[in-house]
């Protein structure tokens, strides 16, 4: 996995702003899976998909590369283990820190497949997951968010990306611009899913935001903080002026705003 979120403000954004995926998407991947003992969800961050599916089977773990994420996390809930993994896990280290072989009932990715190295994870993955039956579903939602009234907003924001493209791997930029659709994914379709492996695409995340929360939305995107790093400031005071004209009422109004999700969801 890459070495991301080492930034103390970044992970804090991120837990604030960044939006919780729907319960509709959660119960659809958890009616496809035979068994719920134990799922497994990778680049969990502070836990966005965890908790939920904590409702939904007996045990979850969920892992991360980055100690600062997981310091967001919850600690309260008992059916949750959080584990900081290396960059790097070996099969030994999947076996010991996450579960034994053939013991997984489910594997979640949200919005977190584009950092990973998706065949040697796809491998890792297959030797965890229950056969027959073991479930994996990844999703992400990319930069064409949908703000209720707000389609300058919507043009200034995909104009404030495209100009970190610069700052982001090539394979990463499609793989999220393509909801995961170019992704070579290795698993047989699943009973009841019209898509087959393609992207379900009917699914979407929804948070009410102002225009601070679009704002600190662009400053967790680790693209965003690359440019930073590299002494190059894209959300300079007139970008965020632009941006609080555009809303409208000062910026003080709170908006819907839509995430829609790409779905892959597959089976050994």
């Amino acid at each position: 996995m890459a070495d991301l979120f080492r930034n103390h403000d970044q992970t804090k954004f991120y837990v604030t702003y960044r939006p919780n995926y729907p319960p509709e998407l959660f119960n659809f991947i958890a009616s496809k899976v035979p068994l719920r003992r134990l799922a497994w969800d990778v680049g969990t961050g502070s836990g966005q998909a965890a908790i939920p599916l904590s409702s939904l089977f007996d045990s979850v773990v969920a892992t991360d590369s980055s100690p600062e994420q997981i310091s967001h996390a919850p600690t309260d809930i008992p059916n949750l283990r959080f584990v900081v993994t290396p960059l790097s896990l070996s099969t030994d280290d999947l076996h010991r820190l996450v579960a034994p072989p053939g013991s997984v009932d489910l594997i979640t990715v949200a919005t977190a497949l584009h950092w990973l190295d998706v065949p040697a994870f796809f491998n890792q993955a297959r030797r965890v997951l229950r056969r027959p039956g073991g479930i994996i579903a990844v999703w992400c939602y990319g930069r064409d968010l949908e703000i209720q009234g707000g389609r300058r907003v919507q043009e200034i924001y995909r104009r404030l990306f495209k100009s970190t493209n610069p700052f982001c791997e090539e394979e990463v930029r499609v793989m999220m611009e393509n909801g995961y659709a170019g992704v070579d994914f290795p698993f047989e379709a699943v009973e009841g899913v019209e898509e087959g492996t393609a992207p379900v695409k009917r699914f979407v995340a929804e948070r009410e935001m102002g225009v601070d929360g679009i704002i600190a939305l662009v400053r967790t995107a680790t693209v965003y903080q690359r440019a930073r790093k590299a002494g190059v400031e894209l959300l300079t005071a007139e970008v965020e002026e632009e941006l609080r004209t555009a809303w409208g009422d000062k910026g003080s109004q709170v908006k819907k705003v839509k995430f829609p999700i790409s779905l892959r969801i597959g089976k050994v």
